[in-house]
């Protein structure tokens, strides 16, 4: 079934979870079906650079070169684009949550490690989900299959501490929740929320996308009345792109249900 109470087009499958965190709450359709998440699983490689930052043994300013092989790697992002070749790490990270950026991506992972990443998935508790390799224009025999796999219940178990402060250190938390509340891409699951992403008043969404051939992907944090964690994966054949967004789009209006119009101070 879909959040809308039917089931999702032809040709679209599908695993998502939403839960409300006050009271458990929420609706789930194969949650843990293991899917390609396409950008979403950067969502991991943000909280190993957070982790870092939290705990001193990495420093916002320390400067990273992007690589001829970061820039040619193409897809989403602006730094690529960019004359400049030296940024910071918090400028880095920015890239990687507002707008996915695939060169800061392989940057961040050539300075962080990739085992590094993975490790940070498997204390976090996450058997499914995990990076497996960096960002690459294409994708042959020697390379694994794709960037990021998962399910919709663990990236939900590990927002859900992050919502709370649980996760590693409170500071940690916090600069996850900050990046991912600068992401400018609201189209797919938050489109259906009610909210201004331009505006700090009113229902905050916090959230990271993903978007490949045959993948759609949304996870992120809700905070209206309530606050909900949600991660709703669509894998889809060729031709059925319109009705995967639609399918997330639909998640959203369960999203914005249990999360409520307004914030207030006892939510």
């Amino acid at each position: 079934m879909s959040a809308a109470g039917g089931g999702p087009a032809a040709g679209v499958r599908i695993g998502a979870l939403v839960r409300r965190l006050d009271d458990g709450r929420g609706i789930s359709v194969d949650p843990d079906r293991v899917l390609r998440l396409a950008s979403v699983g950067k969502v991991l490689l943000l909280g190993e650079v957070a982790r870092r930052l939290a705990d001193g043994t990495l420093a916002a300013d320390r400067r990273v070169e992007l690589l001829d092989e970061d820039r040619e790697v193409g897809g989403t992002g602006l730094l690529g684009a960019l004359s400049p070749r030296w940024w910071t790490v918090a400028d880095l990270a920015t890239a990687v949550a507002a707008v996915s950026d695939n060169a800061a991506t392989n940057a961040l992972l050539r300075l962080v490690t990739l085992d590094a990443v993975q490790d940070l998935a498997c204390q976090a508790g996450l058997r499914d989900t995990t990076v497996h390799d960096r960002i690459r224009a294409e994708r042959g025999p020697g390379v694994p299959e794709t960037f990021a796999t998962g399910t919709a219940r663990e990236l939900c178990a590990f927002l859900a501490d992050v919502a709370a402060g649980t996760w590693q250190r409170p500071r940690a938390c916090a600069l996850l929740r900050d990046w991912l509340a600068g992401n400018t891409d609201h189209t797919l699951v938050a489109d259906s929320i009610g909210h201004d992403p331009w505006s700090g008043d009113g229902v905050r969404v916090l959230n990271k996308t993903g978007t490949d051939t045959g993948v759609r992907a949304d996870t992120g944090i809700v905070s209206g009345r309530h606050t909900v964690v949600y991660a709703v994966i669509a894998a889809f054949e060729p031709g059925a792109e319109r009705a995967a967004v639609a399918e997330l789009r639909r998640w959203g209006t369960t999203v914005d249900r249990l999360a409520g119009a307004h914030r207030s101070d006892s939510s």
